[in-house]
């Protein structure tokens, strides 16, 4: 996840912390610190360790951009109308079999 490299580290030396002081405070290593502030990429954990620590909310430090591609991947939220079909044809025949069941 893109996150705001440049403001994390304004956290950090506005708190007076070291890079080590930060990854022992967020439970992370100091590699995993100097990663995010040069690069500026963290995991999900990593976001929400930083966030916790400074006490601000995820969403200040993650990069808009990184926040669109994570919602506007259309093809992991979408049905396909072939799968719409499939599973309509599943429930009318669960749907069935189960009225079949309790009418005998």
């Amino acid at each position: 996840m893109d996150v705001n490299a440049k403001k994390i580290k304004e956290l950090r030396t506005a708190n007076g912390w070291t890079q080590q002081h930060l990854a022992d405070a967020c439970a992370i290593s100091l590699r995993t610190v100097q990663r995010v502030e040069r690069y500026g990429n963290a995991s999900q954990d990593t976001v929400l360790g930083l966030a916790s620590v400074f006490e601000i909310t995820q969403t200040e430090i993650v990069l808009l951009e990184a926040l669109d591609e994570a919602f506007s991947d259309e093809e992991d939220n979408s049905f396909n109308p072939n799968m719409q079909i499939l599973f309509a044809a599943l429930f009318g025949a669960m749907a069935g079999a189960l009225i079949m069941f309790f009418v005998k």
